[in-house]
């Protein structure tokens, strides 16, 4: 069994993919208010937000309890609409010895698809594979486009 993995889950979105991908990469301080069931907190803990190498902290809600991340912003890809963020500290590190987000907007005329794949390494064989992290995931999206929708 490998320690090593990656999971993708990909959400079409009736709204605009540029919303999307410009709130990940330069607001993601708004996320909370779109879906506060899920983000409770996002503060900018080191740099400037929408630049390579910002920290981030994150307070969230999965899997039945509060829960805290702090990320770097790794990258961001305008040509591809991608950010990708590395967790450097909080409840995930328990679990896995390293996890990298990308949060990824492909436009295809009307049709908009946002893609979230995770790499991450567990700590040991009795981790399980971050499948309740893709269901957030795809709930935190659908929190985002319902909002965006009603606007």
């Amino acid at each position: 069994m490998s320690l090593s993995g990656k999971r993708v889950a990909q959400i079409e979105i009736k709204s605009e993919g540029d919303v999307f991908h410009e709130l990940w990469k330069g607001n993601p301080h708004q996320v909370p208010s779109l879906t506060p069931t899920t983000i409770q907190k996002c503060q900018t803990h080191d740099g400037e937000v929408g630049t390579v190498g910002s920290v981030l902290f994150w307070n969230y809600f999965h899997d039945g309890k509060d829960c805290v991340a702090k990320t770097l912003i790794k990258d961001i890809n305008e040509d591809k609409k991608s950010v990708t963020f590395e967790i450097l500290e909080g409840d995930l590190l328990k679990l896995y010895k390293t996890f990298v987000i990308h949060v990824h907007v492909d436009k295809h005329g009307i049709n908009h698809m946002v893609t979230w794949t995770v790499e991450y390494e567990k700590l040991n064989t009795n981790v399980p594979d971050p499948d309740s992290l893709m269901d957030f995931y795809k709930m935190v999206t659908k929190d985002i486009e319902t909002h965006h929708l009603q606007s």
